[in-house]
């Protein structure tokens, strides 16, 4: 059934127009729509940082020009220039070593607008089986529900199936509220003579508690035959009540497929985008900070955080064994639900993806595999402690039990396996594909 419905929709994203709350971003442009103007967030969804229509048209040219000429090591002009930028930063950098390395830093207050110096700008997600539209999630969210109900007359009762859990976040609520409609209509399937099975009470306690809170659980029974009437109650009072009609679904047997698209369905689920970067030493440098949308903590509770450091601080002067240090370290990443991860190739360019402080090293590793020039050959990255990342030791290693929460810059090595073999290369200097280093933002 869960195949069934995937199908379903598969056909509505190519057959029927998806109507968005607000204008959308599709994955070849290079701007992301801004939440509605009704939208009552503390922080604006800003637009993603990108290339000017000036510099899009330039970028293609470079890329077309990269292809061409891959083999050559220097490859063109534009990939030189960049080298030659990131070596002058690189020279400055050395030059001023006697400071410290900049760390990126979480950001203090959530409630300060959106800062240039921000990271990333926000949290970001696709939905491939909706549309290739990358939002963040308060959008997506809208927008599901927006398609999801402009689908109810097409197809009322798998849709339902959708609604109820794809628009309800509770749930320990929602699989009550599928439990009692599956009962309602496993009565009428086993029991389709009698008549108590085939009327819902709607000032009933357990129909009022547990069905009629649930978004699509009202368009679920309109769909399995139910109509709403006034009939007397056992007191003769005129009352509010769903009739099953036989006559409104093809067959009583079809319930049986209702109740299982109930009990299989499951939410439309969201894709997290990498918002990959690519960034000069300086422009990481200059980008430190976190957005509000990268905390698993309420604006509130973060202050509160924030008046616990001091008592930390005098923690940290006190005697503690390393079974403290290491509870107080994952308490403190625990207030995240996002990382930025930077990786720092020997050329000075960085790499940036954003990813779930529960994804695993694997997807890091994947993430840079399918970014470098020469993919698939194997590389280690080390942390800022000196520990090397090894795809067969640490691939199940979550980024929270890698310390790598909220933010980490990685350095980027080539196994020595194959360092003679880059080194015999022409293109030995080059890391990451010409589509992904035209990504550069403007110097």
């Amino acid at each position: 059934m869960a195949d069934k419905i995937k199908k379903f929709f598969q056909k509505k994203k190519i057959d029927t127009k998806f109507k968005l709350a607000g204008p959308g971003h599709k994955l070849s442009e290079s701007t992301i729509s801004q939440s509605s103007n009704n939208s009552k967030q503390s922080v604006p969804v800003v637009k993603r940082s990108g290339l000017s229509e000036e510099s899009k048209v330039a970028a293609e040219a470079a890329l077309a020009r990269l292809q061409q000429t891959r083999d050559n090591p220097e490859f063109n002009t534009s990939l030189a220039a960049i080298k030659a930028q990131v070596k002058k930063e690189l020279e400055n950098e050395k030059a001023c070593s006697s400071k410290s390395t900049p760390e990126l830093k979480e950001k203090i207050d959530p409630e300060t607008e959106v800062s240039k110096h921000f990271a990333a700008t926000g949290v970001f997600f696709k939905c491939p089986l909706i549309s290739n539209d990358i939002l963040p999630r308060d959008e997506w969210k809208r927008n599901i529900k927006t398609f999801l109900y402009e689908q109810l007359e097409v197809e009322r009762g798998l849709t339902a199936c959708l609604i109820i859990h794809s628009c309800n976040n509770n749930r320990e609520k929602v699989e009550t509220c599928v439990e009692t409609l599956c009962k309602y209509l496993e009565n009428i399937v086993t029991y389709p003579e009698e008549e108590k099975y085939q009327k819902i009470r709607m000032s009933n306690r357990a129909f009022r508690d547990r069905v009629q809170p649930i978004e699509g659980a009202m368009e679920l029974l309109l769909a399995a035959g139910f109509v709403e009437r006034k009939l007397p109650n056992a007191d003769g009072v005129e009352e509010d009540f769903l009739v099953f009609v036989k006559e409104n679904v093809p067959s009583i047997e079809s319930l049986t497929t209702l109740i299982d698209a109930l009990r299989t369905a499951e939410p439309i689920q969201l894709e997290l985008d990498r918002n990959l970067q690519v960034l000069l030493p300086s422009q990481a440098a200059n980008k430190m900070q976190l957005p509000p949308s990268f905390y698993a903590l309420t604006p509130e509770e973060i202050k509160r955080e924030q008046q616990l450091r001091t008592e930390a601080i005098e923690r940290s002067q006190m005697l503690r064994t390393k079974a403290m240090r290491e509870k107080d370290e994952l308490r403190e990443m625990r207030k995240y639900k996002f990382a930025i991860i930077r990786i720092r190739f020997p050329d000075g360019i960085l790499l940036q993806g954003t990813f779930s402080v529960y994804e695993r090293y694997n997807d890091i590793h994947e993430f840079v595999q399918e970014n470098l020039e020469h993919s698939g050959l194997p590389f280690i990255l080390n942390t800022p402690t000196g520990h090397k990342l090894i795809q067969d030791q640490d691939s199940n290693k979550t980024l929270i039990d890698l310390r790598l929460v909220p933010a980490t810059v990685l350095t980027f090595a080539w196994d020595s396996s194959v360092i003679d073999d880059i080194n015999n290369s022409p293109n030995k200097d080059v890391y990451l594909k010409p589509e992904v280093m035209v990504l550069v933002q403007e110097i």
